[in-house]
């Protein structure tokens, strides 16, 4: 694990979307496509901001999420209506969008047929997570229901999550796909995620998840 700190969150973002862009930037130079992987929630919002803007070949740029609730897309809660509001537009509305929720009941219902969509984007070539202060990454939660599975080499690429901690169900990609990136990113802002993530150095995955994606990931912090 490398860690980068910033003297602040909004040179952090700047730096991080440059970083990002210019690891898409070159893997297009020797492959015919590369696929991105972001997170949800508010976090990466001003990362998403400049992202859009720079000047890509978007539309050779697959973006999946890390994860998704299963929400509606016009649900507030909806990962997915965050990324077209805040990434999936201006230059970058060329991208291919490949989605991980379906109007099922279940995720369960629609696993099969997202993970059939996803597998043509893999491995993912640039990927950025997040973390929660309970050391979460995507949505592998310390005690969901079927973490250690998620957690496994033989873990299929997408699976069905539900955790205490975790409201909805989700669909996650899993730990063999996290970890087959070519390139990760961890961005985390705040003492109390800074302080989570020197405790998940020190965890085995069961306990602190993100733990799983640590060895070959840059961390990017300000406070």
């Amino acid at each position: 694990m490398k860690l980068r700190e910033y003297p602040d969150r909004e040179l952090m973002m700047m730096d991080l979307a440059d970083t990002l862009a210019g690891e898409l930037k070159s893997c297009l130079l020797t492959h015919d496509s590369a696929t991105l992987s972001v997170p949800g929630g508010t976090t990466p919002g001003p990362v998403f901001d400049v992202l859009s803007g720079v000047d890509l070949d978007w539309a050779r740029i697959a973006v999946v999420l890390n994860d998704e609730r299963w929400v509606p897309e016009d649900s507030p809660r909806s990962n997915t209506r965050l990324l077209r509001e805040r990434l999936l537009i201006d230059k970058a509305a060329d991208a291919q969008f490949v989605p991980l929720y379906a109007p099922t009941e279940t995720p369960e219902e629609a696993l099969d047929a997202l993970s059939e969509n996803l597998k043509p984007h893999l491995p993912i070539s640039v990927l950025l997570l997040g973390m929660g202060a309970d050391m979460h990454t995507a949505s592998l939660f310390p005690g969901a229901d079927r973490l250690a599975e998620a957690l496994g080499p033989s873990a299929p690429p997408l699976m069905a999550m539900r955790a205490e901690g975790a409201g909805e169900p989700r669909i996650t990609l899993t730990a063999p796909i996290l970890t087959g990136a070519m390139s990760t990113h961890i961005l985390i802002t705040g003492a109390e995620k800074r302080e989570a993530l020197e405790r998940a150095r020190h965890l085995p995955s069961g306990r602190a998840p993100v733990h799983v994606v640590l060895g070959n990931a840059i961390v990017h912090w300000a406070e």
